[in-house]
């Protein structure tokens, strides 16, 4: 695996987004063009709402899953290396925080978790401003 930065730390899972999703849309678009095209207008309408049905159930359940359960471990995490590092706990301070910070915050080392938090206390950093000021980045390559 390559180093992960900022600039990299997105992932695509590859039969998600380049074989299902683009098979699926050929097949949404097919349909429809049918739809429009021939004197079957009903049967193909009702394939394209039965395509479109599938690519939204497909995005919704892939994602929400997954994500759910990631942002509760991302948030154990986050009051773990708080704890470790500092004896309180991270609850006191973590309602102050955005999600978007806190999923900012998973990729700092230890070193630099608590002055980033201050600062994004203080100064509200967007979760992005706080991946941007990270210097030694903690790769997450487990992610989903």
């Amino acid at each position: 695996m390559k180093i992960q930065t900022y600039y990299n730390h997105i992932r695509f899972y590859t039969p998600h987004h380049f074989v299902y999703y683009p098979i699926l849309t050929i097949f949404l678009a097919a349909s429809i063009y049918f739809a429009f095209t021939t004197n079957d207008t009903l049967i193909w309408s009702f394939i394209s709402v039965v395509f479109v049905f599938l690519f939204c159930l497909a995005f919704m359940l892939r994602q929400h899953y997954a994500l759910i359960l990631q942002n509760r471990i991302v948030r154990l995490e986050l009051r773990y290396r708080y704890f470790t590092l500092t004896g309180k706990r991270f609850e006191e301070i973590e309602y102050k925080l955005t999600d978007d910070q806190i999923f900012g915050l998973r990729f700092a080392p230890d070193n630099e978790l608590l002055p980033l938090i201050e600062d994004a206390l203080k100064n509200n950093l967007s979760g992005d401003a706080i991946k941007k000021a990270i210097v030694h980045w903690k790769a997450d390559y487990n992610r989903v």
